[in-house]
């Protein structure tokens, strides 16, 4: 669980459309160890390097998708890392620029 959230909305998804790949930054490092929190210092601040988790795109437009499991499977593979990662599911998705286009997860 994070910050006592049991699930996460996840949008944008639809940004990402036009990407070969997509990646996640899951921790970050100073000096190639690991940190839990920001740097309270600037000079630490610019040394901190992401590492990412590289996953194909999907390379199609979701935005007249209507349900969650019509999305590309690479979509939904970038969803199960964030969920992995996170420790929490995602309950809803972003796929289009207007209010409605959110998407029920529907495996949850």
């Amino acid at each position: 669980m994070i910050n006592n959230f049991s699930s996460i909305n996840l949008t944008k998804l639809d940004v990402l459309d036009s990407f070969d790949e997509v990646s996640i930054c899951h921790k970050y490092t100073i000096d190639g160890k690991e940190i839990n929190h920001m740097p309270g210092l600037i000079e630490e601040y610019y040394k901190v390097k992401g590492d990412y988790i590289t996953m194909p795109g999907w390379k199609q437009d979701i935005s007249k998708i209507e349900k969650f499991d019509d999305l590309p499977v690479n979509a939904r593979n970038y969803i199960s890392t964030i969920e992995e990662l996170l420790g929490v599911p995602v309950s809803w998705v972003g796929n289009g620029p207007e209010r409605e286009s959110m998407l029920l997860n529907s495996t949850m």
